[in-house]
């Protein structure tokens, strides 16, 4: 069996380290990619139909608006099936405490029953906040594991510390 490391990432402008700056890569992508490295796998990312607000402030507020109605943003694409991956990464920015909306459209859209997910976000200091919570929630008959949180401003030097976890929730027989 395979892992899949999905993920949703913002590039653009992002709050690091007090200020905004302009990301050729999200933060997350960085670290999905670093999983990927660690332990093999397919990535795949979650993309919206309806794109957030190139400006940071804005795409706060409607990521905090999606929050406050439950929002389920539609995706752009799917993966055909989860069959083939026993072990699934999952990777986004913590907005507002929890994961963005667009993570929890694209984890309730499919059985997810037997599966062992493993979440992964950056931030900028309130870490896994409640998406461990949220992710035992809506992932029905999975094994939800501990996450790994990543200092937003440190994704890029992460690698040696992403791939250390990575390894440590990969099944014994290996990649």
């Amino acid at each position: 069996m395979a892992n899949l490391i999905v993920y949703y990432s913002r590039k653009g402008q992002n709050y690091w380290n007090g200020n905004i700056v302009d990301l050729t890569k999200g933060n997350t992508e960085r670290v999905a990619e670093f999983v990927q490295n660690a332990v093999g796998g397919d990535l795949f990312e979650i993309e919206t139909v309806h794109e957030y607000s190139k400006d940071y402030t804005k795409c706060t507020e409607e990521a905090k608006a999606e929050l406050r109605e439950g929002a389920r943003p539609e995706l752009k694409k799917y993966l055909e099936s989860l069959d083939g991956y026993d072990t699934i990464f999952v990777g986004y920015p913590n907005w507002w405490g929890t994961m963005p909306m667009c993570v929890y459209t694209f984890l309730e859209h499919y059985d997810l029953t037997g599966k062992k997910i493993v979440p992964f976000c950056t931030n900028e200091g309130s870490g896994m906040g409640g998406s461990e919570r949220e992710l035992k929630k809506i992932c029905k008959g999975a094994e939800v594991v501990s996450g790994l949180a990543i200092h937003g401003a440190e994704a890029a030097r992460s690698e040696s510390k992403v791939a250390e976890w990575a390894k440590k929730n990969q099944p014994a027989s290996g990649r």
